[in-house]
């Protein structure tokens, strides 16, 4: 079995939980009834589109799951692109086993791979001026998971949760008074990162000068981003964030800008084209 773990996930009790999900109380009745018991199948997993690849890893512990002896073969790297028809993964093994893992395997590689490829579109037309950074925007008990694919289309890992930055928004500001004070209170907390949400270039110094370590200019156009950075000159991290798209990162990232920060990543990516077609062994 392929050697892969996510720091922070229990991917064995996800890989429990969705086969418990789709089986509930009375299992795959189907291929119970249908599949004799020593019936052998062989299978392939292949893309039907151009896509990124992530998740082979994790559809492996689907089918290992009900066939620990399963002969399984991934044939690309998490990570790749690789052009429509391309096959991915060859399996051999128990037949039912593989028809009752067939959905949750295919589910989580086909929603990965899809966040993946759609990462790595906006990686391409980012074109290395800035890097690309997700976002909590994510279904929720699969941010680990989603993050992952991020990694694997090309971009770098925002916040992983509230717990390990602090990020001062608008309604942080509305109800501290003002950008300063917002900061100052994180200051004072002993926050190490604080990232400071502004949507105005004369808020950029005073949020600085309050101790910002990272603005987050939010919904700037591209004049008004050029001008944010030349004020901070370097002293911190900036990035852009707010209504990013495909047309507009080029010239987002063109601004000088640190990193550009994009939620449909996560949010919005439509799932990849996976199939898998068995035969009998």
């Amino acid at each position: 079995m392929t050697d892969f773990t996510l720091p922070g996930f229990d991917l064995d009790a996800f890989v429990r939980a969705t086969l418990a999900e789709d089986l509930g109380s009375g299992g795959d009745i189907t291929s119970l009834a249908v599949i004799p018991a020593d019936a052998r199948f062989e299978g392939v997993m292949d893309s039907r589109d151009a896509i990124t690849v992530a998740g082979l890893p994790i559809a492996e512990r689907f089918f290992r799951a009900l066939d620990p002896a399963m002969a399984i073969e991934i044939l690309v790297e998490e990570g790749e692109g690789v052009a429509a028809g391309t096959d991915l993964m060859r399996l051999s093994g128990n037949a039912r086993a593989m028809l009752t893992a067939e959905r949750s395997a295919l589910n989580t590689v086909q929603h990965l791979s899809g966040i993946a490829t759609l990462t790595r579109r906006y990686v391409d037309a980012l074109g290395g001026a800035a890097t690309l950074l997700d976002t909590r925007k994510t279904i929720p008990g699969l941010r680990v998971l989603e993050k992952y694919a991020t990694r694997m289309g090309g971009a770098t890992n925002h916040r992983m949760g509230l717990w390990d930055a602090a990020m001062i928004k608008d309604n942080h500001v509305a109800v501290a008074g003002s950008v300063e004070e917002a900061a100052r209170r994180a200051v004072a907390a002993g926050i190490e990162t604080i990232i400071v949400e502004v949507d105005r270039v004369d808020q950029v110094e005073p949020a600085l000068g309050a101790g910002a370590t990272h603005l987050l200019l939010d919904n700037m156009g591209l004049d008004d981003l050029r001008a944010s950075v030349a004020i901070v000159a370097g002293r911190v991290p900036v990035e852009a964030s707010g209504g990013v798209t495909l047309e507009t990162i080029g010239a987002i990232g063109a601004t000088g800008v640190t990193y550009v920060s994009v939620g449909r990543l996560t949010q919005s990516a439509p799932a990849a084209d996976i199939g898998l077609d068995f035969a009998l062994a």
